[in-house]
């Protein structure tokens, strides 16, 4: 059984919850006859990947998924070799090739019917482009490079230069949550189109419809807390919203609380500890097949796969490190968790005032590292 997320995935740019001025941008964009490079910057979970589907279902066709190529930079960004794996995504014949995955041509450049793996999707725009007789489409590829703004200069800086010359019948797509990361040098190569954060209400009436079309009868306020909780993510809404709904605990409010509370508490325990260990990051080599695989364990690692398996935000994990700390799971000192506390309460305001989630969680930690050494928390477990 499919996820919602992807039988509930948007058809028409009109889905998408945004505004009309963006949607119609979205919409103009891949009706071009030339569509341009494009930027989609906005906050987790307001549709940047739904968006870049539908941009690429349009432009090229009923074809689109056997033509588009996608890296995601925020996966790449934590594992080892990761220029070599770049520069393998990019140049498939090898770094020392002249051959570029952005300079290929293909047969179905010359017709958008050619591959016989078509979808079935109508098209976002509510028509498919068309070209003259003869005439060559002028894009038979996309390349998406998703949370972009986790590259770092030298591989954008890459990237720039086979924009410049190997891109004539491909275009890149970049999504970013903080696209001021991404260098002027790509910003300028590209159209830049912000997605802005959902509106509560958006998030509730799409909910409200998701439910109606499963037959399901949640009880009166809880779709509205689930919008209120999700932060104008709809993704973690409807994620939320499934999870409810497959245990059978839409039908009171307090399942709601209950899951928030309980969500990945025993996991957080486990990076504060490895934290108060002074082993906020910790490398190793594991076995994956017939290599060695540089794996990221610690605090950091453990994180990771927290956010990664139950769709947290930062402002979650902060919610849950709160949690841990204050029902006393760790038997802390007082004089200990008093730090942890006043360390914890500003990581939350800087969360307030930064795009970067991950790295005012990491300094949180290397914080309680450092109480932890000091107290000699380590020594004591």
């Amino acid at each position: 059984m499919s996820s919602w997320l992807a039988e509930k995935a948007p058809l028409l740019f009109e889905d998408l919850l945004l505004p009309e001025t963006v949607q119609a941008n979205l919409r103009h964009t891949s009706l071009q006859a030339n569509p341009p490079h494009l930027l989609l910057s906005g906050p987790a979970g307001v549709g940047k990947t739904a968006a870049w589907r539908l941009l690429a279902r349009q432009v090229l066709g009923p074809t689109w998924e056997a033509r588009t190529h996608i890296l995601q930079a925020r996966d790449l960004a934590r594992t080892s070799g990761a220029m070599a794996k770049f520069e393998e995504f990019l140049r498939p014949e090898g770094s020392g090739s002249d051959d570029t995955l952005a300079g290929r041509t293909s047969l179905d450049a010359f017709d958008h019917n050619f591959s016989t793996t078509a979808a079935n999707t109508p098209p976002p725009a509510g028509k498919e482009c068309t070209h003259a007789t003869g005439e060559r489409a002028p894009v038979s590829r996309l390349i998406v490079i998703e949370d972009a703004d986790y590259l770092g200069t030298i591989r954008q800086s890459y990237l720039r230069r086979m924009m410049e010359v190997s891109s004539g019948s491909a275009r890149f797509i970049f999504t970013a949550h903080t696209p001021s990361r991404i260098i002027e040098a790509l910003r300028s190569r590209t159209q830049h189109i912000r997605l802005p954060k959902i509106p509560r209400s958006e998030i509730e009436r799409r909910l409200l419809e998701i439910v109606e079309q499963e037959n399901l009868s949640p009880v009166r306020g809880i779709i509205g807390d689930i919008s209120h909780v999700s932060s104008g993510n709809v993704r973690k809404a409807i994620f939320i919203t499934e999870l409810l709904a497959l245990r059978e605990l839409l039908g009171d409010r307090k399942n709601l609380q209950n899951l928030l509370a309980s969500t990945s508490l025993r996991e957080v325990q486990h990076v504060l500890e490895e934290a108060l260990r002074n082993r906020v990051h910790d490398w190793r080599w594991e076995k994956e097949g017939n290599k060695n695989k540089r794996v990221l364990k610690g605090a950091m690692g453990l994180l990771d796969q927290v956010m990664a398996e139950n769709s947290l935000e930062a402002e979650d994990l902060v919610v849950n490190f709160h949690h841990v700390l204050t029902e006393g799971r760790l038997h802390l000192g007082e004089n200990v968790l008093a730090e942890i506390l006043l360390a914890l309460s500003a990581c939350d305001v800087a969360l307030h005032r930064s795009m970067q989630g991950r790295i005012e969680l990491e300094q949180f930690l290397f914080k309680v590292a450092e109480i932890g050494q000091r107290m000699d928390i380590a020594k004591a477990s």
